[in-house]
């Protein structure tokens, strides 16, 4: 009621200062005489400083003498307990077991390839053919030695079993066959190592030796072959979150680059602690149905780790910190209509997630909080409450 009195009586004063001269001013104008246009500005703009700092004056007076404009502005929320659920944020990249250079067990000439880049074979498939030097027909003329060594064995027996013949003629023609029998299993192996054969079901990424070409074992690549099927995620963890981040945890999973998120699973978590880093591994079971997850693609996780069904959540930026080291927010008492006592409360905390701290004690689910204004109060100080928010820290 004193500000609108003291407004209106400084309007009439202007008023009834403009009325007189009003005419002088248009006159002056209308005059286009630069120098006295100028001298009026300059006395008009001595006028308007004074009545500033008039008003100012009288704004000071004003909070003097009325107790109410003392009264620091506030709003506050109420606690309310809700589910808290923390997550350790980390980044990985997606991995396959089944992600493998295909080397040749054999030295000599590629003679032929049987596949191409980019097309599906199934486990045991042949890929491709090394020229075997010969060993074929190596195999073929011992085949042949071992098939007599067999007949004349199986008649020996006959023999024997009718007690003709000496002992020691059976068992010559026994160690005979069974010695031909080896050494044509022998070399039949060698001539396996010539075909080269897919481990698993999978796509050929990579024809990295063409038809042609000379090879060797453990020296020169042939393929790569990659199975999408089971794909993980391979991070590293902390030490701290050892008992909290265990197998079978849910994981939230999102590709930045692919613009999707999942739900996923802890399928292994590591017993070993790297003593350069101190973090120990995870994998996490990725489902690759459209194929469109790549081995080697970023990935941002956020792994359960810790659960509140009835957390006091409250906003971190309202807390302040004593010499003590002790925690404290402001909440209010003695509350009557929008007045109230600002009374500082000590508090413990919790974890942290987003701009959200959990309060392990010191309030409770009916405290009324101040939210806004937090930081410029004093305990015991009277406060006036603009607007009352429901529960805003915890959504």
């Amino acid at each position: 009621m004193k500000q609108i009195i003291i407004i209106s009586l400084i309007a009439l004063f202007v008023v009834s200062c403009g009325t007189d001269k009003s005419a002088n001013i248009e006159d002056i104008i209308a005059s286009n005489d630069l120098e006295q246009i100028r001298k009026k500005k300059t006395e008009l703009d001595a006028q308007q400083q004074e009545l500033e700092n008039q008003l100012k004056q009288l704004s000071l007076k004003i909070k003097e003498l009325d107790p109410q404009e003392k009264i620091p502005l506030i709003t506050t929320f109420q606690a309310q307990e809700s589910e808290f659920v923390h997550f350790v944020e980390l980044q990985g990249n997606v991995d396959t077991k089944k992600n493998l250079v295909i080397y040749p067990e054999y030295s000599g000439i590629m003679t032929n390839v049987f596949v191409k880049q980019g097309q599906q074979v199934t486990k045991g498939q042949t890929l491709a053919k090394i020229d075997d030097g010969g060993l074929s027909q190596q195999v073929a003329q011992l085949q042949i030695q071992a098939d007599l060594a067999k007949t004349t064995f199986e008649r020996q027996k006959r023999l024997w079993d009718q007690n003709i013949g000496s002992e020691i003629q059976f068992l010559q023609a026994k160690s005979t066959y069974e010695a031909q029998q080896k050494a044509v299993n022998q070399l039949q192996q060698q001539v396996s190592r010539t075909i080269v054969k897919a481990p698993f079901s999978g796509t050929i990424d990579d024809v990295i030796t063409e038809q042609g070409s000379v090879v060797a074992p453990g020296q020169t690549a042939l393929f790569r072959i990659v199975n999408l099927d089971d794909m993980y995620i391979e991070t590293d963890v902390p030490e701290s979150y050892i008992t909290s981040v265990t197998e079978g945890k849910t994981v939230q999973v999102d590709f930045p680059v692919l613009g999707a998120t999942m739900d996923a699973k802890i399928r292994q978590a590591g017993s070993f602690i790297n003593p350069a880093n101190r973090t120990f591994k995870v994998e996490v079971a990725i489902p690759n149905t459209s194929n469109n997850i790549k081995p080697n693609l970023t990935a941002k996780l956020k792994i359960n780790d810790y659960t509140n069904d009835k957390a006091i959540l409250i906003p971190l930026s309202i807390i302040s910190e004593n010499a003590n080291g002790e925690q404290y927010v402001y909440t209010i008492s003695d509350k009557k209509d929008s007045l109230a006592t600002a009374k500082r409360t000590i508090i413990t905390t919790g974890k942290t997630q987003g701009d959200d701290i959990e309060v392990l004690s010191g309030l409770t689910n009916t405290d009324e909080i101040i939210q806004e204004g937090a930081r410029s109060v004093k305990d015991g100080q009277d406060v006036k409450i603009l607007k009352i928010e429901s529960n805003q820290s915890a959504n």
